[in-house]
């Protein structure tokens, strides 16, 4: 009976302290029996998408404990829903639980309130409360299940997938970093148009997603903000093309609808303490910003009141005043206030004897027009519809031939009757816009005086003096021109403003003057390595963009918060200070949309660094060769993107002051802005061709296998038609999704791509060579026009491939008929002992003359 008795009193133990355990915490849930002490305890939802508990904030302020909602197991904590807010614990015992009255409670260890919901009165026994893994906090009635309360129907400034934007929900800043009060800023629905704002205060706008005329939200965030919605229209907002392709967006009609929500996991819209909202996605390194408004200063409501006109040219907030207006304030105007505005010198139709005439300002942003009507010539716009009356303060007149694109109802001339708002001078796009003011205003108020008749000796002085001083200003000017050339280098202290540069040493002078020995008037900034190091935070990881031949690249963050991608070059890239100096000299020469610009260097040392306009979307090949990321490129975007690199090939080899042979061209060395728009970069290995000459020979070969062309990889000779069969082989991996360098198409044959593509051409089979994730989007002529001109640029023999010229003559022309292609290089059976895709590695290609391709990479 013994062991019965100790089996039993065992099993009671157990019971009692499985029990005990449960009184505390559940895993997702808090029950009436059970409460969340402020003691490190957390419940976690099922899927650990969230953690709910007690924290303090970072850069905590000493305002007490809260408790909140934070993603699981991310760093830094990102917390996404705050309880108590405006109550923070004291740091006393507290706890979260439910109460006696069925309501949430958070309470101190006196009982004393700090967070309650305010449901009607119940018995808690049948309450739950569950963290879900959406990030949600729902209490449940348990007998029938409906949820009483939701942590999403009261956010704080967080909305993540799964809430809906409506007119009830509003998302509250903080009141700064590291403190959860609510603070300044509100991001809410206009209930007017049904539109989202930003409000800072009660009443005063912020920011307005449809304030200069059109609306500005993309929609990828209207789609997020809707809760997925299909009743959102697309048409309505900005093309989430305009943006990053890392957006969920930038693909959104290629993708069904299961994997437009799953596009969306791990986002978030933040409504932070600078007035801001925000648009995050989750990647590998941390958070990523996708989005922002208000994106500048002159996002901003109405930056510069009535009638004030902004623009960014001086760097930050600027505001013209009109001719024909005033400040409202002048004082304050001097002082940076410009919130007053401005008003009229003089109120139109103040004289009827002389007529109004118009301010016409060209790419303005402005808000909506009042009246809109249709009009097939601009003169009658302005004078039946604008000058008819004293109402009219503006007009735009769109054309008669554009009428279909102004609001869908054929109205080509817009009328403004009300003060002008949201003025602002806009680089690319908006309205040619024409202001309506008195011709007295704009002539002066001033009364003209007549000028006393000049003696003949006085002309005579003037005139001398005159002279005298033009010349002695154009010396002037000519001294401190040759001055600032030779003191150049010595004046590299405002190489970065803010970011005085130290005094060069020896060896950096002369390394400085190596880079710059050949053409004394580039003008390449010198930044300072100890500037460099601040900006990428010490070469940090986290600031680690990728790797290259040439070695690792990463992001910096330099003074007015500007983005520089920072080449650093390896000691084991083979590649010395002639490369270094090559790319720097020729890249400062180079003005082109479609290639990369330089905006500076540094040598320190071993240290040689090119610092490089950002590109936020990296190069092409992380997206065509990627199988999550290339369904954000369809076809338009890729037939564009073939389009920029001839464009910019074509500069290189016949347009610019250079003629310029690149020499490894290839997918990761064409990078994407943030408009998915190519640029090519890496111009270490380039060459100057001289004169009218188009080819050139080398001993040394270097490039990368798979894009070298035959007569360079066994030859050594170069020339334009070298980088014709680089592109011919980027334009069908572009199509294909598939790398030359890698990978094999039929396991029975073993064929390269080129190959694989010249198989399918002969069988007239060539569609197939398309990528599967292109079909739903593909134009069918274009992929066989690329194709085929693929094909053309990557023929055995240099003399039958095509120049750029005609290259992009093929591919912009829609009628021009193309010659059938020649069997390209390197279409036999190909054998490989390694993965890698340099000429370095151990991989053996076997031509159509069965010659053994082998050449050093420099790369």
């Amino acid at each position: 009976m013994q062991p019965a008795g100790i089996s039993l009193s065992f099993l009671l133990l157990v019971v009692l302290e499985t029990s005990n355990f449960q009184s505390c915490v559940a895993r997702d849930t808090i029950t009436s029996n059970s409460l969340l002490p402020d003691d490190g305890t957390t419940i976690i939802s099922a899927g650990k998408g969230f953690e709910l508990g007690f924290f303090d904030p970072e850069d905590n302020i000493n305002t007490g404990r809260y408790v909140g909602i934070w993603y699981y197991n991310l760093s830094p904590r990102t917390v996404v829903w705050v309880a108590n807010r405006d109550a923070p614990l004291p740091y006393v015992p507290g706890n979260f639980s439910i109460g006696e009255d069925g309501n949430l409670k958070l309470v101190d260890k006196m009982g004393t309130s700090y967070f309650n919901t305010t449901l009607e009165r119940s018995s808690p026994v049948n309450r739950i409360l569950k963290l879900l893994d959406s990030g949600n906090l729902v209490l449940i009635d348990g007998s029938s299940g409906n949820i009483l309360w939701q942590s999403f129907a009261e956010p704080t400034d967080t909305f993540l997938p799964g809430m809906t934007m409506d007119g009830g929900l509003k998302l509250v800043s903080w009141m700064a970093i590291g403190n959860p009060a609510t603070g300044s800023f509100t991001f809410e629905q206009d209930q007017e148009n049904r539109l989202p704002k930003i409000m800072k205060g009660k009443t005063a706008p912020h920011w307005k997603s449809d304030q200069s005329g059109s609306v500005e939200l993309p929609y990828f965030v209207a789609f997020f903000l809707s809760n997925f919605s299909r009743s959102v229209d697309q048409a309505t907002y900005k093309s989430s093309s305009a943006y990053s392709s890392k957006n969920p967006g930038s693909a959104i009609t290629s993708l069904n609808y299961s994997d437009e929500l799953e596009s969306y996991a791990n986002t978030r819209l933040l409504m932070n303490s600078s007035g801001e909202i925000q648009f995050y996605r989750w990647e590998q390194d941390g958070w990523s910003l996708m989005w922002k408004e208000p994106h500048d200063a002159c996002s901003v409501y109405n930056p510069c009141g009535n009638y004030g006109s902004c623009n960014l040219k001086s760097g930050g907030l600027n505001c013209d005043i009109l001719p024909g207006f005033k400040p409202v304030f002048p004082d304050a105007w001097k002082t940076g206030d410009f919130s007053g505005g401005c008003e009229r010198k003089l109120d139109i139709c103040n004289m009827p004897s002389k007529p109004d005439t118009f301010l016409n300002l060209k790419l303005m942003k402005v808000r909506k027009p009042d009246i809109l009507y249709a009009a097939d010539r601009e003169d009658t716009c302005r004078q039946e519809y604008c000058l008819s009356g004293c109402a009219c303060q503006a007009y735009y007149y769109a054309g008669f031939d554009n009428r279909s694109r102004n609001n869908g109802d054929g109205s080509s001339c817009l009328i403004w009757t009300s003060e002008l708002t949201n003025l602002q001078e806009y680089v690319d796009g908006g309205h040619n816009l024409s202001i309506r003011v008195p011709v007295s205003a704009i002539e002066g108020t001033s009364s003209k005086r007549e000028n006393p008749p000049i003696s003949g000796n006085r002309v005579t002085v003037i005139i001398v003096t005159t002279v005298i001083a033009v010349v002695l200003l154009a010396g002037t000017l000519t001294c401190s021109f040759y001055r600032r050339i030779i003191a150049k280098r010595k004046e590299t202290e405002k190489s970065i403003p803010g970011n005085p540069m130290p005094y060069l040493d020896d060896s950096e002078r002369q390394a400085a003057e190596m880079v710059d020995e050949d053409d004394k008037f580039i003008d390449v900034p010198y930044f300072s390595l100890e500037s460099i190091l601040a900006a990428t935070n010490n070469f940090s990881d986290t600031n680690k963009l990728g790797r290259g031949g040439f070695g690792p690249v990463y992001k910096g963050i330099f003074p007015e918060e500007k983005e520089i991608a920072v080449k650093r070059l390896s000691s084991h890239s083979g590649q010395g200070m002639e490369e270094f100096r090559n790319e720097v000299v020729l890249i400062a020469k180079l003005q082109h949309r479609n290639l990369v610009r330089l905006l500076g260097y540094c040598i320190k040392g071993p240290e040689k660094i090119l610092l490089y306009e950002y590109m936020p979307n990296k190069s092409l090949d992380t997206f065509i060769f990627d199988e999550g990321r290339c369904i954000l490129l369809d076809w338009n975007m890729r037939f564009n993107i073939i389009l920029g690199i001839a464009r910019g090939l074509l500069y290189l080899h016949q347009d610019s002051r250079l003629r310029i042979i690149h020499r490894d061209l290839k997918t990761s060395n064409i990078l994407l802005d943030e408009e998915m728009n190519p640029k090519i970069s890496d111009f270490g290995l380039a060459r100057i061709v001289q004169g009218k000459e188009t080819e050139a020979n080398t001993i040394k070969v270097v490039g990368t296998y798979g894009y070298m062309s035959p007569e360079y990889a066994i030859e050594g000779l170069f020339s334009v038609k070298s980088d014709v069969f680089s592109f011919g082989v980027i334009i069908l991996e572009i199509v294909s999704g598939k790398r030359n360098t890698s990978g094999f198409y039929r396991s029975e044959e073993v064929l390269s791509l080129l190959g694989y593509a010249w198989r399918l051409w002969q069988e007239r089979k060539a569609l197939d060579l398309v990528d599967k994730k292109l079909l739903e989007s593909c134009n069918g002529t274009e992929v066989m026009k690329s194709i085929n001109i693929g094909l053309l640029c990557v023929q055995d023999d240099p003399s039958d491939r095509p120049t750029m010229s005609n290259v992009l003559i093929m591919l912009s022309s829609e009628t021009t008929t193309l010659p059938s292609p020649n069997q390209p290089a390197f279409v036999g059976r190909r054998r490989t002992s390694s993965t890698s895709a340099s000429l370095s590695s151990k991989a053996e290609t076997i031509s159509i003359n069965e010659m053994t391709i082998s050449a050093e990479d420099g790369r």
